[in-house]
Order: C-alpha cells, then sequence, then structure tokens
C-alpha cells in the first residue's frame, strides 16, 4: 500500500462513520429530552399528520367536556328554579282548595287572594331574575344549543329545549290570559245569522281590543258549510265553530274547557249587513271570592302543575344526556389520547438502548479517528 500524506482515506472513513454517529446520538438525544419520538415532521411525516389531527381531537373533546358541563350547570340553575315555581303552585292549589268552602268570609278570602297575588308576584320575579351568564332561562326565550363534540356536524350538537320551561306563560295563565298574554275566550255566539249582501265580520277577542282575528269574507249566496268553513278558517286553530241548527245560530267556542264560567264584555262582533249580537264567556282569571271561582282556580292550577312538571321532567332528561355525553368524551378523550402517543411519544427504554449504542460508537470513532490520523506518521522516517 502506497504511503500518502495529501489523502488520508482511513481518517476520511472513520470520521464519515463519527459523523453518522454523532447525528443518531443528537436525535436520541433529543428524544429523550422532549419524550417525543416524532420532533419534526422528517422524522416521521405520516406519524406527523395523524398525530397532529389526533391533537386536535382530544383538544376539541377536553372543551366539549367542558361545554357539557356548562349545559349541566344551565339546566340545574332552570330545573331549581322551576322547583321553586312548583312549590308556590301547590301552595295557591292549597290555598284555592281553602278558599272553597263557604266557612270562609269575605275577609278570609280577601287574605287568601292577598297571599295569591303575592306569590304571582314572585312568580314574576323568578321569570325575569334566572338567568345563567346573562341568558334568561324562563322567560320564553329559544332553545339552547350546546356544543358538545369536536368536529362541526350536526352530531357534535344538542339543544336543550327552554322554551317549555315558560313561567310567563304560568302567570299568564293564573291572570285568565292565553301564553301570548292576550284574554282568553270561552265562546262567542252569532246570534240570528242571516246573509243576504257581502258581509265582512270582524271578531275582536280580549277586554279593550284584546286580539282582533282577520276579517271573514261571508257573500249572500255560501251556505251553512261555507259559512262554517269560512268562520272556522278565521278564527283559526285556537277554536272550534259549530252550526245549531234549532236555534240557527253559529258558536265559536273555545278549546280550553276550563273557561266555562265568567261573562264579561270581552268580544265584539261587527261588520254585518244585518248586525249581529254577540255575548262571551270565558276571560277567566283567578278568583277567590266564590266557591266555584275556587273550584276552577284548582282545574287551572293543575293544568299549570302539569306543564310545570312536564318541563321539568324535559330538563331532567337533558341533564341525564349530557351527563352521559360527559362519560363517552372522558372514554373518548382517553383513547384517542393513547393513540396519539402510541404514535408520537418515545419509547424511553428503546430510546436509550438506541442512545448507550450510539454513544459507545461515538466514543470508539473518536479514538479510531485519532487512529487513522497518526497511521501517515511513518513518512516522517523516511524524511530524516
Amino acid at each position: 500500500m502506497a504511503m500518502q500524506v495529501n489523502t488520508n482515506i482511513a481518517a476520511n472513513n472513520a470520521y464519515r462513520n463519527l459523523a453518522t454517529t454523532q447525528n443518531d446520538l443528537s436525535k436520541s438525544l433529543e428524544k429523550l429530552s422532549s419524550g417525543l419520538r416524532i420532533n419534526r415532521a422528517a422524522d416521521d411525516a405520516a406519524g406527523l399528520a395523524i398525530s397532529e389531527g389526533l391533537k386536535s381531537q382530544v383538544g376539541g373533546l377536553t372543551v366539549a367536556a367542558r361545554n357539557a358541563q356548562d349545559a349541566v350547570s344551565v339546566i340545574q340553575t332552570a330545573e331549581g328554579s322551576l322547583n321553586e315555581v312548583q312549590s308556590i303552585l301547590q301552595r295557591v292549589r292549597d290555598l284555592a282548595v281553602q278558599a272553597g268552602n263557604d266557612s270562609n268570609n269575605a275577609d278570609s278570602r280577601q287574605a287568601i287572594t292577598t297571599e295569591v297575588d303575592a306569590l304571582r308576584e314572585e312568580l314574576v320575579r323568578i321569570s325575569a331574575s334566572t338567568n345563567f351568564n346573562g341568558t334568561k332561562l324562563l322567560a320564553g326565550g329559544a332553545d339552547l344549543s350546546f356544543q358538545v363534540g369536536a368536529n362541526g356536524d350536526a352530531s357534535s350538537q344538542i339543544a336543550v329545549k327552554l322554551s317549555t320551561a315558560n313561567v310567563n306563560t304560568v302567570v299568564n295563565a293564573l291572570n285568565g290570559k292565553d301564553a301570548a298574554g292576550a284574554a282568553l275566550v270561552g265562546a262567542v255566539q252569532l246570534n240570528g245569522f242571516t246573509i243576504d249582501t257581502t258581509t265582512q265580520v270582524s271578531v275582536v277577542i280580549g277586554q279593550g281590543g284584546g286580539v282582533t282575528k282577520p276579517s271573514i269574507a261571508l257573500a249572500a249566496n255560501d251556505n251553512q258549510a261555507t259559512v262554517l268553513a269560512k268562520l272556522q278558517a278565521g278564527v283559526g286553530q285556537d277554536f272550534t265553530v259549530t252550526y245549531d241548527t234549532t236555534a240557527s245560530k253559529f258558536s265559536i267556542e273555545s278549546n280550553d274547557s276550563e273557561l266555562t264560567s265568567k261573562t264579561v264584555n270581552a268580544i265584539s262582533v261587527s261588520g254585518s249587513a244585518n248586525g249581529v249580537a254577540g255575548n262571551a264567556v270565558g276571560d277567566v282569571a283567578l278568583d277567590f271570592s266564590t266557591a266555584d271561582g275556587a273550584a276552577a282556580a284548582i282545574g287551572v292550577l293543575d293544568k299549570q302543575l302539569t306543564s310545570v312538571s312536564s318541563a321539568r321532567a324535559d330538563l331532567g332528561a337533558s341533564q341525564n344526556r349530557f351527563e352521559s355525553v360527559i362519560k363517552n368524551l372522558a372514554v373518548s378523550k382517553e383513547n384517542l389520547t393513547a393513540a396519539g402517543s402510541r404514535i408520537r411519544d418515545t419509547d424511553m427504554a428503546e430510546e436509550m438502548v438506541k442512545y448507550t449504542r450510539a454513544n459507545i460508537l461515538s466514543q470508539a470513532g473518536t479514538a479510531m479517528l485519532a487512529q487513522a490520523n497518526q497511521s501517515n506518521s511513518g513518512v516522517l522516517q523516511l524524511l530524516q
């Protein structure tokens, strides 16, 4: 073998192997210090893409679990207030039963009415004050939507029905009004109804103007069935129109069976060419001044108690659903985290084996490079 000075092949070879070993050693140190097998895309491009997707899902599920917890808090706030609403209604019902006894004199009935009025005002206050983070829960607001998944699809959202948990509806019912606050109507008699010209009939419902139903156009050649159909279409589904052949008159009956006792000036019917007489039965509010009024109040209260119970049942079912969602999110998060860990995290024991190997090779390579650098020193003896 020729003796050369300018080019030391052995040293170059030792240096190349030492550089590779040092690179492996550096990567092992990085993985051991960071705990991650993938620190950059070059380490595992496909693994990086998968693990980043899993990281997004895990992060989304973490926030979704907090959202579900917030939903439970919202429901608990609303249901807790409805519990008190139901307690108030139970108390008012007890007072109605008490007022149904004629052993009460006028002063006793007035004392009962005073307490009922105070409880009714408390219902109004509960409706206005029950809120979560500024959102009113019992004032008939829209249903609330909660993000309980990591994605943007419909399956990641759950709606909580708050429209049925409307205390204002309860208050209106106790005041003898419908859900919108308009006076309720029991029955309207259209007496002596005849048609000989084009007739416009306007039905006005409620005291002081109330709610005006659209005008109903009746023609001279309309038969009984046609008039019946037109009246039914005009007054809407809240009422049922019938025709009494014996009395030859039309009746517009409210679909609320409780409105059957009081006669008030709440309805006017106008516009008939021949004139139409009318009377109204209904517009019933809670009345404890008589035994009959107290008995009617019990029916109204039973209906509202059932309504509140139904709303509470809906909220309870939603709460149970969210608690199941939270458990499912926890399991999904755990499994996805484990999957991401298997792809991205360092197996410390395996990496220590690689590090030890690289470290020994690095030391050996350094020693061999020193020996290779000394291999051509024999040329100096030839120069002496």
